[in-house]
């Protein structure tokens, strides 16, 4: 064999005394493309926050401050799915939402007729007609009936065909290039990515109807109404003067509405910033409590109550002090808008009850009129009834947008390849060429890494804890985005990550077990004969169980699990990152004899600190930890590894030189 020795890095820096995160990746196999291109990882993380991401404090625009930006994200976001392949059954869809509130739309009109001649008779006391009216009254609810149940059926059906629509597209982004592990890198507003998903698509989706649709029904209902109402006003000859008014109460309706609708803004401007503050805590404090669940046993064990507890309380705390802020603007926003409703309904009465009682118009014109005025000052207060709903639409959008925003820099990143450049080698081993590893914040971690690995060796890799050995692998996996340097794989391999915590989907055991292939990938006598092997034998008649099999387990059984994965799905490549840390000595050995007896073909790279391991690999590297500077690897003697696990503390490693 050449020459070993691994250089060591001469860059200057603090000393590296602990991890550089605790980044645990799930095991998974990674299909290497011939294109040089990053390949797509199949496996995945945690990747939610917990705590949230720094926002800014200064207080947020209104709700129609910046509304073009906000169109502009929203109209980013919608426009796709109307030229998806899912387009002539949404737009078919939402042709027959828009027709029926037309419809509804033309029977209010043919109502505000009835009216007037509702009342005409009810004052000259014409029974025949009264009950003509009182037919025609029927028919007419019933069809009102009719469509405002279709539409709100139809409504709920284009939602859901959107809903699943968004959904995918949205899990397919935060899926491809680990879009999702390296958001969590990114300072940005894209916090909590599950409650992006989960719960600010649908109210995107259903905002987004409401309020298109009702800001379209509120203008054709203008267009509808305004018409009769200015026939019905007549003519205001403005006192003092003999200036006459055509359509006054047309006029009366607008400056009505334009007021209301500056002082809405104006008092309910802070609810933007409220919103996106409540829907942030909520996911953070729904977060936590999940995160304590699947840690019970490691609580309980702490005796770890009263600190979760306080830590609950601190969440909540904050859902608390934002939801009284809420409730004080939503207070005063109500006392406008309940105030601007209630005197709506009497104004118009009162403005044209003088032409009534000079006997210009009968009782039947005075109700028509006043619903006529209602019509049109309900369509001009659009935004005063639908505030409250526009500013949580807002906050909505503008959380998307932020997710989006994060995604597309993601696959920029992943697109220009920055950083640690993994592409395919034309040998058939792994080659590692001057990488150099850094932590997210920039500060070396490991300087000037090279070797290689042909097909068919092991290695074992060791060194105090927290010196980047386990970002080695994550970096030879091409999730690590911190550093430079190359790292060469051969074309299409197999290649399987055993972390420390593996993975294990909720599901059936099967599918714990030959994750991430598909369940039929492999069969039951395989995976039933590797449970056997890894000494889960219990567990070999329980493939079509379904459990929450993180919490089922224990670490040890979790481990062994993953070794189960390797033997039946036989990788070419096989990365362990202290995969027996959890498993006594001699299981450890029973292991690692599996791996060498059953996949003598499989290149094992292992990360551990157990002096057990040595002699399951063929080459040993160490990361010499450096006082004033990033860590080194170098490549030691049978007789230097020995010597190592003795003096791992300071060690200055020898090199084997050719």
């Amino acid at each position: 064999m050449g020459k070993q020795c691994l250089h060591r890095g001469t860059r200057r820096g603090n000393r590296i005394v602990t991890s550089p995160g605790d980044i645990q990746s799930r095991a998974g196999f990674q299909n290497r493309s011939g294109n040089g291109k990053n390949p797509r990882k199949l496996g995945s993380i945690d990747l939610s926050r917990t705590t949230p991401i720094s926002v800014p404090s200064q207080q947020r625009p209104s709700a129609l401050a910046g509304l073009r930006q906000v169109l502009r994200d929203a109209w980013a976001m919608t426009y796709p799915y109307w030229l998806s392949e899912d387009r002539w059954a949404a737009r078919g869809l939402l042709l027959a939402v828009i027709a029926l509130n037309l419809g509804t739309v033309y029977i209010n009109v043919l109502l505000n007729k009835w009216n007037n001649t509702f009342y005409d008779a009810l004052q000259a006391k014409n029974y025949t007609v009264f009950l003509h009216q009182l037919i025609r009254f029927s028919w007419l609810a019933c069809l009102f009936i009719i469509f405002t149940a279709y539409q709100f059926y139809l409504n709920q059906m284009l939602q859901i065909r959107w809903r699943r629509w968004l959904t995918e597209r949205y899990l397919h982004g935060w899926l491809t290039d680990a879009a999702y592990y390296r958001m969590q890198f990114a300072a940005s507003e894209a916090d909590n990515p599950d409650q992006r998903i989960a719960d600010d698509v649908p109210q995107f989706i259903a905002s987004t109807l409401t309020l298109s649709i009702g800001g379209m029904r509120a203008v054709v209902t203008l267009i509808s109404f305004v018409a009769i109402l200015w026939g019905l006003s007549g003519t205001l000859t403005i006192p003092g003067s003999s200036m006459k008014l055509p359509g006054y109460l047309v006029w009366a309706a607008l400056l009505y509405a334009l007021v209301g609708t500056w002082l809405t803004d104006w008092i309910g401007r802070p609810l933007v910033r409220l919103n996106f503050d409540q829907q942030r805590y909520e996911a953070d404090f729904r977060f936590n409590l999940v995160r304590f669940r699947e840690n019970a046993e490691g609580v309980a064990l702490y005796h770890g109550e009263a600190d979760e507890f306080r830590t609950f309380r601190e969440r909540f705390s904050h859902i608390i002090g934002n939801w009284w802020s809420i409730m004080r603007q939503q207070k005063r926003l109500t006392w406008l808008t309940a105030g601007y409703g209630q005197a709506a309904i009497i104004f118009p009465i009162v403005v044209v009850a003088p032409r009534y009682f000079r006997g210009q118009i009968l009782l039947g014109g005075l109700m028509q009129t006043a619903s006529a005025f209602g019509q049109v000052q309900d369509s001009l207060s659009f935004i005063v009834s639908s505030y409250t709903d526009i500013a949580a639409w807002r906050a909505v959008v503008e959380r998307l947008a932020g997710f989006k925003s994060a995604l597309k820099v993601a696959h920029i990143q992943a697109a220009t390849k920055g950083g640690i450049h993994l592409v395919d080698g034309n040998g058939g081993g792994l080659i590692v060429d001057r990488v150099e590893l850094d932590l997210p914040n920039g500060q070396p971690l490991i300087a000037d890494v090279n070797f290689s690995l042909a097909r068919g060796e092991s290695a074992l890799v060791s060194g105090p804890s927290g010196v980047g050995k386990s970002t080695l692998l994550r970096a030879i996996a091409g999730i690590w985005l911190f550093g430079r340097g190359e790292i060469r794989m051969p074309s299409n391999p197999r290649v399987l990550f055993l972390p420390q915590k593996p993975y294990l989907p909720i599901g059936t055991l099967r599918e714990a077990v030959s994750y991430p292939m598909q369940a039929s990938g492999v069969d039951d006598a395989s995976l039933r004969e590797a449970l056997d092997a890894v000494g889960l034998k219990d567990l070999a008649g329980k493939l079509d169980e379904m459990s929450h099999w993180t919490l089922q387990l224990s670490p040890g059984e979790q481990q062994r699990i993953a070794f189960a994965r390797a033997l039946a799905q036989k990788p070419d490549w096989l990365f362990l990152d202290e995969a027996t840390s959890a498993v006594d000595e001699p299981t450890e050995a029973r292991l690692y004899r599996l791996l060498r007896d059953r996949l003598p073909w499989t290149t094992l790279f292992s990360v551990g600190h157990r002096a057990t391991l040595r002699s399951f690999h063929d080459r040993q590297l160490f990361v010499q930890p450096e006082s004033n500077g990033p860590a080194s690897i170098v490549e030691l003697s049978a007789s230097a590894a020995s010597k190592s696990v003795e003096r791992s503390g300071s060690l200055t490693a020898p090199c084997i030189r050719a």
